[in-house]
């Protein structure tokens, strides 16, 4: 009789060293990111796609393939919620991906990205559109190779979605985001008709970027954020990643004209390194120690950025160490006219400053657009006026230049085309599993006031984080929050916070 556990042991072995080469690129990636000179790019894209390539072959070894033959109808397997069901199927499931995929493709999509953000970074520095094109044109071309090489049922931008949101498709993410939409346009029309105006000039005073830094940090410790395993650092276009079991990084961009910059990408993005820290470090590498899926994940995020950093109550606790670290800029400025403009709401065009009621609209343009990429049905030197074509649709204002345009978000240059959706996604889980955790937790806004952030946390680590993989998104919504994925928590939600700050 075969030794299952034996076979069990070498398969998460192996997963767990090869994790280990992995995350060895990942921290190429984030000092390519952050303190990496420019004249290194090159070299650096050549070490990261070498590492991807090693990284490739180990994953599709013929012996991988082998063991999970092996373990699939073993004992160990029979329970696919346990923890050996749980690795055995998650690798089979990336096995059999990334098996498709020739180990050149691999290294080619690592090279293009690797040197697609460095031309990017560039380009959106200097408005330059025309700079960036070709590396865009490289990108689509070998991601649609990518879909091809992976298969698809129906829609080939279905195999670059799985990647990021398993078992989502184009079609199911295509009615939510629309009838999101039409839901969010009677809201939007009641802030836009409302005679409170929001005094985001507030906003627009001087804030030091050295107080920032303090200050933002010092809120990211209070939420739970463990600085001994990670720790913030800035770039371009914030950013977490994670180096290792104890090693999460949060990264961040701050301007002295803008508070909501540099705070609430500090909260998003803690919010992601809340999950990493949250999963099981001993069962790094393997399915059991890592998240869910880019939906969730991004519901952490968006629920620590808004739902408690927007919150009222947040700032009964928050906003004393604010006027002391800001003082002029906040002093004599009541709570109320503060909580208003860091919740104000209006068309604007930079997604990653959108206020909650128009955000999805962004996404929604951005999942458009890059159907229309994928299939071939639009080209790269088309796609800025398609942009602002759609801008002006969906929000009414029109991008003055591509910088903030067509080029401000970082994910196109390094393919994570099938990204976007999952923002949306999370928003509409977080609201869900936000509203489930205030029955859970009784009087969570007294918590708050008291700058009391752990039953919170400790909620989010028993329901989501300690599970890992263990449970699939749609699943696991249903089994926290008692039903499926819906748009009314989130809909409660815009409604009852804008209906008060706007009068509707």
């Amino acid at each position: 009789m075969p030794d299952y556990q034996a076979t069990y042991d070498k398969l998460c072995a192996h997963a767990q060293q090869t994790a280990q080469l992995s995350t060895t690129g990942d921290i190429l990636g984030w000092d390519e990111n952050t303190k990496m000179p420019p004249a290194a790019g090159p070299y650096r894209a050549e070490q990261l796609a070498l590492l991807a390539g090693l990284v490739h072959e180990r994953a599709t070894a013929p012996q991988v393939g082998d063991w999970l033959a092996e373990l699939a109808d073993s004992p160990l397997a029979a329970n696919q919620q346990s923890d050996a069901g749980t690795v055995i199927r998650e690798l089979q499931r990336s096995y059999d991906r990334k098996t498709k995929l020739p180990g050149r493709l691999v290294e080619e999509l690592t090279l293009a990205s690797s040197l697609g953000q460095q031309i990017w970074g560039k380009a959106r520095e200097e408005n330059d559109y025309a700079r960036f094109s070709p590396a865009l044109e490289r990108m689509l071309k070998l991601k649609r190779e990518e879909a091809d090489a992976v298969g698809y049922a129906e829609c080939r931008y279905d195999a670059l979605l799985d990647e990021y949101e398993p078992h989502e498709t184009s079609a199911n993410v295509g009615r939510v985001l629309q009838s999101l939409g039409e839901a969010l346009v009677p809201i939007v029309e009641k802030i836009q008709g409302s005679s409170r105006k929001a005094p985001s000039q507030i906003l627009e005073r001087e804030y030091p970027t050295a107080a920032q830094e303090i200050f933002g940090t010092a809120t990211a410790k209070a939420i739970g954020f463990d600085f001994d395993a990670g720790r913030i650092d800035v770039t371009t276009h914030p950013f977490c990643t994670t180096l290792g079991p104890r090693d999460v990084r949060l990264t961040t961009r701050y301007n002295e004209r803008f508070f909501n910059s540099g705070l609430f990408s500090i909260l998003h993005e803690a919010g992601h390194g809340l999950y990493e820290q949250g999963v099981p470090s001993e069962h790094f590498g393997l399915p059991t120690g890592e998240t869910v899926s880019l939906g969730i994940h991004e519901s952490q995020s968006r629920m620590w950025e808004n739902l408690v950093g927007r919150s009222e109550a947040f700032w009964e606790h928050f906003y004393g160490p604010a006027q002391k670290a800001f003082p002029q800029a906040l002093a004599g400025v009541p709570l109320e006219d503060f909580h208003f403009a860091i919740n104000e709401s209006k068309p604007s065009l930079i997604r990653v400053e959108a206020d909650e009621a128009t955000y999805n609209l962004h996404i929604l343009i951005r999942f458009e657009l890059e159907l229309l990429l994928i299939n071939d049905d639009l080209s790269v030197d088309d796609l800025p006026a398609e942009w602002n074509a759609r801008y002006e649709k969906y929000l009414g204002i029109t991008p003055p230049n591509d910088a903030d345009g067509v080029m401000q978000d970082v994910h196109w240059s390094c393919g994570l085309i099938g990204y976007f959706p999952t923002y949306a996604l999370g928003n509409l889980y977080a609201s869900q599993f936000f509203e489930q955790a205030q029955a859970d937790l009784g009087d969570w806004k007294a918590q708050f006031r008291q700058g009391d952030f752990a039953p919170l946390l400790g909620w989010l680590r028993k329901n989501i984080h300690s599970h890992g993989q263990r449970y699939r998104a749609a699943e696991l919504v249903e089994r926290v929050t008692g039903a499926p994925l819906a748009s009314k928590a989130l809909l409660r939600h815009l409604s009852g916070k804008f209906g008060s700050l706007y009068g509707f």
